[in-house]
């Protein structure tokens, strides 16, 4: 028996897809920045490519930390303060 919390959480591969889609767009920006600054492409795909696995890595890590938390705890600490 699934309840409404367990429709409200995430799936892992949602996490996984929502984390690759911002890394795309993330890491764009960094190689331009880093292109920008150092003025060597090789340089710029480097950082942006270790950017990218260390970032998604991490907000993947993040996304599944507050799968965690049960909704509504955040709320019932403000209501309590």
């Amino acid at each position: 028996m699934t309840t409404i919390i367990d429709e409200l959480k995430e799936s892992h591969l949602r996490s996984v897809l929502k984390a690759l889609s911002w890394r795309v767009i993330a890491t764009f920006t960094t190689a331009v920045i880093a292109f920008l600054i150092t003025g060597e492409i090789d340089t710029a795909i480097l950082i942006g490519a270790i950017e990218f696995v260390a970032k998604m890595f991490l907000y993947y890590m993040h996304e599944r930390a507050w799968q965690l938390v049960p909704r509504g705890t955040i709320r019932n600490l403000k209501n309590a303060l």
